[in-house]
C-alpha cells in the first residue's frame, strides 16, 4: 500500500510520519503521536470528541485525513493546559471534555465576550451526553471573563535589585 509522509506540528513539535492515504487525523495523533487526549467518540463529526485545532481553526479530527494536516499546525487538548492547571469544573464523566473545551477555546479567540446563547451556539457541534450544559456553559463564561481580566492587566514592570 502507498503511504504519504507527513509533517504537522503539533502543539508546538514538529511531527512526522508515513501514513496511508485513508489514515483519519484523529488516529494519527492518538495511535502514533500518542495523544490520546483527543477522542473518539462516534466517527460521524456529530459528537466533537474529536475536536482539535488546525491552524487556528476548530477542526473534527475524526473526519479529516491526515494527509490534509500535512504542513498544519494542529492543537490538542494536550496543549491547552499550563502544566496540570485547568479551570472550572464543567464536566462529569469527562469523556467529552477535550473536544468541549478545544471548542470553547476556539469560540473565545473568535468571540472574546459571547452571550449565553452564543455560547450554546459555539458548542452546539459537541455532544455531552451526561449534563445539560448548564456546568459547560457557566465555565465558558467564567473563562471569558478570567481571559479578558487577564488581557485588561497592565504589564508588570521589572524591578531591578
Amino acid at each position: 500500500m502507498t503511504t504519504h509522509h507527513v509533517r504537522v506540528t503539533v502543539n508546538g513539535e514538529v511531527r512526522e510520519a508515513d501514513v496511508e492515504p485513508r489514515l483519519l487525523l484523529v488516529h494519527l495523533l492518538r495511535d502514533t503521536f500518542g495523544l490520546t487526549g483527543t477522542h473518539v467518540g462516534c466517527d460521524t463529526s456529530n459528537c466533537g470528541a474529536c475536536t482539535v485545532h488546525v491552524d487556528g481553526r476548530s477542526a473534527k479530527s475524526c473526519t479529516m485525513l491526515a494527509v490534509q494536516a500535512d504542513g498544519a499546525e494542529v492543537r490538542t487538548i494536550e496543549g491547552m493546559a499550563d502544566g496540570a492547571t485547568l479551570h472550572q469544573h464543567g464536566l462529569q464523566c469527562g469523556f467529552c471534555t477535550p473536544g468541549m473545551i478545544m471548542q470553547a477555546a476556539w469560540l473565545l479567540h473568535e468571540n472574546p465576550a459571547p452571550s449565553e446563547v452564543e455560547i450554546r451556539e459555539g458548542i452546539s457541534g459537541n455532544l455531552c451526553r451526561c449534563t445539560g450544559y448548564l456546568n459547560i456553559v457557566k465555565a465558558v463564561q467564567q473563562a471569558a471573563a478570567e481571559m479578558r481580566t487577564a488581557s485588561e492587566q497592565p504589564a508588570e514592570s521589572a524591578v531591578a535589585s
